[in-house]
């Protein structure tokens, strides 16, 4: 089954922790899918993306554009995988597709929103039920990823 991780943001926002997290992703030479839960999300990380670092950028489209299948990193809003990616990340309380073709699944949500830390307990209990193997890391003070289960 898939790899599933689940990252609680406490310190920093999504828009800060994604880059970081995507890059490491294209550097083990995977193709990457980010699913938003809307439109105007995905949108406002496609401008998080180009513009997150003076010193680099990283290459992606969205789902609506021609080619997006050739894309190293695909913002989408549902639950395909045109860019055949190995990781899928799941933002803003996207709902998870069906993992089973991915090598890994992350699903990054806010500590401070209710709603989405509700939707990530009740995602938890859908994959471990699904047999997926899942991991809950939290965000340390100093943005590190420390694993709690």
């Amino acid at each position: 089954m898939t790899e599933v991780l689940f990252y609680h943001l406490t310190v920093s926002t999504l828009e800060d922790a994604l880059p970081g997290l995507l890059e490491r992703s294209v550097s083990r030479g995977w193709r990457a899918v980010v699913q938003t839960s809307s439109e105007e999300r995905r949108n406002a990380i496609d401008t998080v993306l180009w513009t997150f670092r003076d010193d680099s950028f990283l290459a992606h489209g969205l789902d609506s554009e021609p080619n997006a299948g050739e894309q190293p990193i695909l913002l989408t809003t549902g639950p395909e995988n045109d860019n055949s990616a190995q990781i899928r990340f799941l933002v803003d309380g996207a709902p998870p597709p069906d993992l089973g073709s991915y090598e890994r699944g992350v699903l990054l949500f806010d500590g401070h929103d209710k709603a989405q830390l509700a939707a990530a307990r009740s995602h938890w209990r859908e994959l471990k039920e699904q047999g997926h193997a899942v991991t809950y890391w939290q965000q340390t003070e100093d943005r590190r990823w420390e694993r709690k289960a």
